[in-house]
């Protein structure tokens, strides 16, 4: 008699061609991923291979219930960790079946503005920092915390080992190891300041790659919270008080940026962000507000300031692209809860094609 866990593990690509499609998008908060599966019979190479699906908006309060389909049309396609084999993960957006796309879909108007070509030419690249608090399930108070109680003081915590230190660890690695399978260009990980929470990196990304990568990033290491049973929040400030908040610190440069002379072309970039300051805040994530303050590694919301090293910054510029005179800058006030298509597409319109009067 075969377990439950046999016929999950089982191999079907020694069986069959057809194989296992997963169809991941975004619901209608705006951070809440959906996905459901579908039987593929012949392989495919490309997204543009695999048909559109369609489900129903009005359960995931995307479309009225009177005309509640909504069009999957797949995007970019990942091998699928859990399932293994020839099974993959593919990263949708969505559509009325008229075409338009619907207002939460944030990835068509980034992929315009990536394929522009003034933007084209100078191939942005992006490096995310992603990080997460994790949660007991039943009380929704940070895993490794005593229930209704508090540990001692940060400090002991940022990258630190130990059963009194660091929870969550094999979340993290398991997380970290599902998404090379996947061929997410994931270039790190380490435990944060606050205990239970922790961070993820994604990149260098080029474009419109960097919000698909970290959407399927974030898909995995949800299935896996699920799997531990262990809740996964990005809540930008999960506990009040003196601990660190939650970010999504993007780190970004261009072709000329990385080049010779690249510092001064930074320079006026950061100046293109301070003046577009208010409408950037108001795109990268809800409730940032509790997050910026000026404490805790941040600067305040209403304030923007760049700095060499300085992690109470909005903009950080690291030293070795000072010494060097290129390289690229970190944006620090994006939330944990942002959307990598807007935080990427307005940081790049901003610096690319935005033109002050």
């Amino acid at each position: 008699m075969a377990l439950l866990s046999d016929l999950v593990n089982m191999n079907l690509s020694d069986h069959t061609e057809s194989f296992i499609a997963e169809y991941v998008w975004v619901g209608g908060s705006g951070m809440d991923m959906r996905s459901k599966a579908r039987t593929i019979s012949k392989p495919i190479s490309s997204p543009s291979e695999l048909p559109k699906w369609n489900y129903d908006g009005s359960s995931t309060g995307q479309a009225p219930g009177e005309d509640s389909e909504v069009i999957l049309y797949p995007q970019a396609i990942f091998k699928d960790p859990f399932r293994g084999g020839n099974n993959i993960l593919v990263m949708c957006d969505c559509y009325t079946p008229q075409g338009e796309p619907i207002p939460t879909n944030k990835r068509n108007n980034a992929a315009k503005i990536f394929s522009h070509p003034d933007v084209v030419a100078e191939v942005p690249w992006f490096g995310i920092e992603q990080e997460y608090t994790l949660l007991q399930k039943d009380v929704n108070w940070p895993l490794g915390w005593p229930v209704g109680g508090y540990p001692g003081p940060q400090g002991p915590y940022y990258c630190a080992i130990g059963a009194d230190k660091a929870f969550g660890r094999d979340i993290v690695d398991a997380h970290y190891k599902a998404c090379l399978y996947a061929g997410i260009n994931i270039s790190g990980i380490n435990g944060e300041v606050m205990p239970g929470q922790w961070e993820f990196q994604v990149g260098p990304s080029v474009g419109i790659e960097a919000g698909d990568q970290m959407w399927i990033a974030r898909y995995i290491l949800e299935r896996i919270t699920e799997i531990a049973g262990v809740v996964l929040s990005f809540d930008p400030k999960p506990i009040p008080g003196d601990w660190n908040g939650a970010g999504a610190h993007t780190n970004y440069s261009t072709k000329s940026m990385r080049e010779e002379g690249g510092y001064e072309v930074i320079k006026k970039a950061i100046e293109k962000l301070g003046l577009r300051h208010k409408e950037h805040i108001a795109a990268y994530g809800e409730g940032n507000e509790r997050r910026l303050t000026g404490r805790h590694e941040t600067a305040d919301i209403n304030t923007f300031k760049w700095g060499v090293a300085n992690r109470g910054a909005s903009i950080r510029v690291g030293r070795d692209t000072e010494k060097e005179g290129k390289g690229y800058f970190e944006d620090r006030r994006p939330a944990s809860n942002m959307d990598p298509y807007v935080v990427t597409a307005m940081i790049t319109e901003t610096t690319l094609l935005w033109k002050p009067n």
